[in-house]
């Protein structure tokens, strides 16, 4: 597998790169963290993403988007990784388009998939139940409720939950609760009726919600993809969503890495650079050694998961669990080297290092993700 990109799609990165850097530097997410913005990203530059087709390059042609495929889709993560750019890429583009894709009804896809590539409707999967990630461990109950079902559970850690226009909520229908089997998946409306959304901000200054699902009463056709067999939906696409996310943290830790090594080359002490001094040296060369590995397991993720490969799902986990690691050692790096002004808000290195931690949580830490790889592996 080359570790490469077409020229398609290394026109993407570069169409992304002068995207981010010109339309969303960190200061954009420093205002919308400052205002409180009410939905945390921009809707006008969502727009904007959605016009450039990003919104979907996981969707098939049929339904209004291009199918380039999820290293394209990476393309765009890492990109907005470096300036940490807040959006609704990994819960709608992402998450929302693969769960539609792969699961969805003819009529679904009809419904959902043109207004998610223009743009115009936002998706959120609510699926954690707990402090970790652990897909399979759902106590909410979906019950038989006359020709439909009745959801009643609550949900933790939601992306974009609080201003998502549809919810995908993963619902026990059998089994107990770490039951590989019996998982369902619904399309619920955000503003339906027993649905309790509550918005909370993370040290990252994302979004994320808990819901609350009182009886919400639904009709049959609300069942994404086959009853009882969500599981299955949901390995497929939290592989893509942690090959994806592994990218958008390379480019976070690639960020990190260079702003910290420009320091070093900026900063004198004792009338000499600091890059100057060995120890520094070789803790700057560790980092660029990571974030190196780094890009090729991500590329090798990607390119697995386009070609539906056998070894696709073990590279996901391979990537996310390293991009955890090197997004942490880059982030906690760039705040020690920068010394005391790396740990005021005015200084934006210390952005990455809260990124980190919540972007290390979502979509399975590096317990997981090593737990994962190994199983997979027949250990």
């Amino acid at each position: 597998m080359p570790l490469i990109l077409s020229s398609d799609t290394q026109m993407v990165r570069d169409t992304a790169l002068d995207f981010f850097k010109e339309r969303a530097p960190i200061t954009a997410l420093r205002k919308l963290r400052d205002s409180n913005d009410p939905d945390g990203f921009s809707r006008p530059l969502w727009r904007e993403m959605a016009e450039l087709g990003w919104t979907g390059f996981l969707v098939p042609e049929d339904h209004g988007g291009t199918d380039f495929g999820v290293l394209g889709l990476a393309q765009v993560m890492e990109a907005a990784g470096r300036t940490l750019a807040a959006s609704a890429l990994a819960s709608t583009a992402l998450v929302g388009a693969s769960l539609l894709a792969m699961a969805g009804s003819a009529d679904q896809k009809s419904e959902h998939l043109p207004p998610l590539v223009a743009g115009e409707r936002l998706f959120a999967l609510a699926l954690e139940e707990g402090s970790r990630h652990q897909p399979y461990r759902i106590a909410t109950k979906a019950e038989k409720h006359g020709g439909g079902y009745s959801l009643s559970g609550q949900k933790v850690f939601v992306l974009d939950g609080h201003v998502a226009d549809v919810l995908v909520v993963a619902a026990r229908t059998s089994g107990a609760r770490d039951d590989r089997d019996g998982i369902t998946l619904f399309l619920v409306p955000g503003d339906a009726p027993g649905v309790t959304r509550q918005r909370t901000i993370m040290i990252d200054s994302r979004n994320a919600a808990q819901i609350r699902l009182d009886n919400v009463t639904l009709d049959a056709d609300a069942v994404l993809g086959r009853i009882g067999g969500g599981a299955d939906t949901l390995d497929r696409v939290l592989d893509r969503a942690r090959a994806c996310l592994a990218a958008e943290m390379l480019g976070s830790a690639a960020e990190a890495f260079e702003r910290t090594v420009q320091y070093l080359k900026d900063r004198k002490q004792f009338g000499v650079v600091i890059g100057s001094f060995q120890a520094l040296k070789h803790r700057a060369a560790q980092m660029f050694c990571e974030v190196e590995v780094t890009r090729s397991a991500v590329i090798a993720a990607c390119a697995a998961l386009d070609e539906n490969t056998n070894d696709a799902a073990a590279l996901a986990a391979l990537a996310k669990g390293k991009a955890n690691d090197t997004l942490d050692l880059c982030g906690n790096e760039g705040v020690q080297m920068h010394g005391g002004i790396g740990m005021t808000d005015e200084h934006e290195i210390g952005f990455f290092m809260k990124r980190a931690r919540v972007a290390r949580a979502t979509f399975g830490d590096t317990a997981f993700c090593r737990d994962r790889y190994a199983s997979l592996l027949g250990y």
